[in-house]
């Protein structure tokens, strides 16, 4: 990923230690001690926070340009890490409640997530560009998903080796078809690669991490909080059921709005209309054969399934929300322009 711009005191530190314009870490330390000290208002909601979460999350997944591999397993660098991540998780569980569920067993829960996801009243971004959005403004929606979307399906990956029997094959069985099922360009990620491109966005990994807000890169870091941490597996399985679940619909949605505004050719499409059918499947999977067999097979992390859920269709719709909020006033989504 080409190496971001810092966004305040802690970003700068943690590129300076990353790209060796600092002796040691003992600055990064300082700055993350200021934070603590003076924390922002919010910790999943901070710029500075988030940016620096993603660049110290992106060491374990493609890397950062410039940036030594070796960093990865760096010592001070996981212990600024893991206060991040502290942070966030408590503001999170503070945010946002466990959903009650009272039968916990297979079918319960996965009725409880269904019903978890049908009764979200989040604003719908997909809804607003299929009516209403402009050309720029669609533009604006790929980039924001670009963060996530250009690694789609790698942060629910690092759930497979935590999990086991049916829970397992489930996770497998989605992730398989994410990854276009053995044929390269099918993979979700290449087909969404297609449709930057045919609105004339560069489709090069991480290439508008700069251009987006904290509420953007929060999705993306708690995807990789949950997935990255096997206390949390039970997490990652709500969050991917979650995910699953609400994405058929919007996904058509999105489809209708490119063809509304003349983007009605295969390669510009194509992401969109494969997961309409695809996520009809994955839903169904998901919340029955992945989460609702984690369930049963571990019912000390059912709590945390139904967490993970609710905090997907949290972060989602907080970003959401943002997002149309700047458009209804007649901004950008964006933090720069394109």
């Amino acid at each position: 990923m080409p190496l971001p711009r810092a966004r305040g005191p802690l970003g700068t530190a943690l590129l300076r230690v990353l790209t060796g314009a600092a002796d040691d870490a003992s600055g990064l330390h300082a700055a993350v001690a200021d934070l603590v000290a003076a924390p922002p208002p919010s910790w999943v909601d901070d710029d500075d926070v988030q940016l620096a979460l993603l660049c110290l999350y992106e060491l374990h997944y493609r890397g950062l340009e410039g940036v030594d591999d070796a960093w990865e397993w760096d010592v001070d660098l996981l212990t600024v890490r893991a206060t991040l991540e502290r942070l966030v998780e408590e503001e999170l569980r503070a945010r946002v409640p466990v959903p009650d569920c009272t039968d916990r067993s297979r079918t319960g829960v996965a009725a409880r997530l269904f019903r978890l996801t049908e009764e979200d009243d989040s604003p719908s971004l997909a809804r607003y560009v299929a009516r209403r959005a402009t050309q720029e403004q669609v533009r604006e929606v790929l980039v924001h998903k670009s963060v996530y979307q250009l690694k789609e399906a790698d942060p629910h990956t690092w759930a497979v080796p935590r999990l086991g029997g049916r829970a397992k094959a489930a996770l497998v069985e989605i992730q398989a078809d994410e990854y276009g099922g053995g044929d390269p360009e099918r993979m979700h990620h290449a087909l969404f690669a297609s449709s930057m491109r045919g609105l004339g966005l560069d489709d090069t990994y991480g290439r508008y991490v700069d251009h987006v807000p904290a509420s953007t890169l929060a999705s993306v870091n708690a995807m990789s909080l949950f997935g990255l941490h096997r206390r949390l597996r039970g997490a990652i399985v709500g969050h991917l059921a979650a995910f699953e679940m609400t994405s058929s619909l919007p996904n058509r949605l999105y489809g209708n709005g490119l063809r509304r505004l003349g983007h009605d050719d295969e390669a510009t499409t194509w992401y969109f209309d494969e997961h309409v059918a695809a996520d009809a499947v994955h839903e169904q999977i998901a919340a029955r054969d992945l989460a609702g067999n984690l369930a049963e097979e571990e019912p000390a992390v059912v709590d945390d399934v139904l967490w993970g859920a609710a905090a997907c269709l949290a972060l989602e719709g907080w970003a959401a929300a943002g997002t149309i909020e700047r458009w209804e006033a007649g901004e950008s989504s964006l933090r720069r322009p394109l």
